[in-house]
């Protein structure tokens, strides 16, 4: 059995550490944030629900074809700052089960202070296919072809052009009527934009948070960032390693490579392509950390483990071939092995080889991973390989798009008889990408995230911020602008809240009805 999902890491972060394949080790979603259960009350004292009830929307399972019926989609909300008159602050959280999210309805996150501030209501609602909200029984390829980003987008206007929300009022605040705010994180706040550019008029403005709007399949500049921002020393060292890694591989020394593989602890893994994708497992932790985060992470322990010896810390040159080698395999071995596998011996841990298995095979609902993959596979790619020549490696460049193409065919067979290529092209092209231009949507991103090169924020390109669409660029990580708590630890995040929340407050103050 594949060890697909290592729980403690996925909720304390939203790096998603799935195992085989790093495409579903580092999802781009959203942090998870819960809100505590029990009746509150308004400020005027009105009783409102826990923040834990669930609703259920009928959604249309096929919006280019009504007449297949609808599947239940779950919802959460919070009326507790609301007023007539009031906006709707509409989210999904994206990729993952809704359930963990109920925090983004409070003033702990940018929803709630953007709800608190305007008199508004907040809204979560869970993305098809993931969760509980199923247009159908299981996850098989003829299941997933309604899962779609455009589907998903339909999803949002339809909600919203036809639910009838369960707080006082609730009949009566369409968007002809009241102003719906569309919020997003990672992939949800790339889904914000690209719904804003494909159904313009419905939401009146829109909050993308490290939204990765441009679609790529060869996304080696996930590591970027991380190269750019980790300790000098530990990036040094970890780069001597994959050079050595190459360079065995190039030779073609069959026996250097399995010695290096057995310095981790991992020579019972056959192939050397899922070598080295395990080898990415550690820097993956990287999307796990946030301003507050202290130096018992995982990541920190990590590079503590290779450049602390003898009480000692090496300087930016780090300690070396040698003992980076020794280091990091001891840290395997004694630390990060367990966390990602426990028990389970390596092949079937972090082989992707054996198709077999229950994790490429199982079609059980609620599986996020696998409905991640089926939107990797056909539309967005996000591959997390090796850099080009010329830019620094802390990844192998053995591992290549196709390696992760091939495993779109061991996941769905029936799609698929030879490694597919995602249409980022067609996905880029119908939502705009890097390129997006929309009115009233706030952009706002982290220098530290390993998605940045996917957003508006890319060094890749240049896109200036203006008044109707800004762009806010904070010192955080992956989507810390969205939690209240890391604008408390780090100025430049409070400075790109503040704005947002400046911004939203002019926008509102124009809007009028449109019936």
């Amino acid at each position: 059995m594949v060890l697909a999902l290592i729980v403690t890491a996925l909720l304390a972060a939203c790096a998603h550490a799935a195992i085989p394949g790093a495409m579903l080790r580092a999802i781009p979603a959203l942090p998870p944030i819960s809100a505590p259960g029990g009746l509150r009350t308004t400020p005027n004292g009105t009783a409102v629900p826990s923040l834990d009830t669930v609703y259920i929307f009928n959604q249309l399972i096929d919006h280019t074809n009504p007449g297949l019926g609808t599947f239940q989609q779950r919802y959460w909300m919070d009326w507790e700052y609301y007023k007539p008159g009031g906006p709707i602050i509409f989210m999904t959280p994206g990729e993952v089960n809704a359930e963990n999210y109920t925090g983004y309805l409070t003033n702990v996150t940018i929803n709630g202070l953007i709800a608190q501030q305007q008199n508004g209501a907040a809204v979560i609602i869970e993305h098809r296919f993931f969760g509980l909200s199923n247009p159908y029984p299981n996850l098989s390829s003829q299941s997933l072809a309604v899962l779609t980003i455009q589907q998903a987008i339909d999803d949002l206007v339809y909600f919203a052009q036809q639910a009838n929300l369960p707080m006082p009022g609730g009949d009566n605040v369409k968007p002809n009527t009241t102003p719906w705010i569309l919020v997003g994180g990672s992939y949800s706040g790339a889904l914000t934009a690209w719904t804003m550019v494909n159904q313009p008029g419905i939401f009146y403005a829109g909050y993308s948070s490290s939204g990765v709007v441009e679609a790529i399949t060869d996304y080696w500049a996930y590591f970027k960032p991380i190269q750019e921002y980790m300790p000098q020393n530990c990036s040094t060292d970890v780069q001597s390693v994959i050079a050595y890694l190459d360079g065995l591989y190039a030779a073609n020394d069959t026996q250097g490579l399995q010695d290096l593989k057995s310095t981790f602890g991992l020579g019972g893994l056959s192939h050397i392509d899922d070598f080295a994708s395990a080898l990415e497992g550690t820097l993956f932790e990287w999307q796990s950390l946030q301003p507050d985060t202290g130096p018992g992470a995982m990541f920190f322990q990590f590079c503590d483990a290779l450049e602390v010896k003898n009480g000692e810390i090496a300087g930016p040159e780090g300690w070396g071939l040698q003992n980076a080698i020794q280091a990091w395999g001891g840290f395997w071995n004694s630390t990060f092995y367990q966390y990602v596998c426990g028990d389970i011996d390596a092949e079937t841990c972090l082989g992707t080889y054996n198709a077999s298995q229950s994790y490429w095979t199982s079609t059980a609902v609620n599986n996020n991973a696998r409905s991640w993959t089926w939107m990797v596979c056909n539309q967005v790619g996000y591959y997390l390989d090796g850099p080009p020549v010329g830019q620094p490696a802390i990844v192998s460049r053995i591992l290549t798009p196709e390696y992760y193409e091939r495993q779109c065919v061991n996941m769905f067979p029936q799609k698929f008889s030879s490694p597919p290529q995602p249409a980022v092209a067609q996905v880029d092209q119908a939502y705009e990408g890097w390129g997006v231009e929309v009115d009233r949507l706030f952009f706002a991103n982290g220098q530290r995230d390993p998605w940045r090169e996917a957003t508006v924020s890319s060094d890749l390109i240049y896109k200036a911020s203006t008044d109707t669409q800004p762009i806010y660029v904070g010192d955080g990580f992956h989507c810390s602008d969205m939690s209240t708590e890391n604008g408390v630890v780090d100025a430049t995040i409070a400075n790109v809240q503040s704005a947002a929340l400046g911004y939203m407050k002019t926008w509102l103050a124009a809007w009028t009805p449109s019936t």
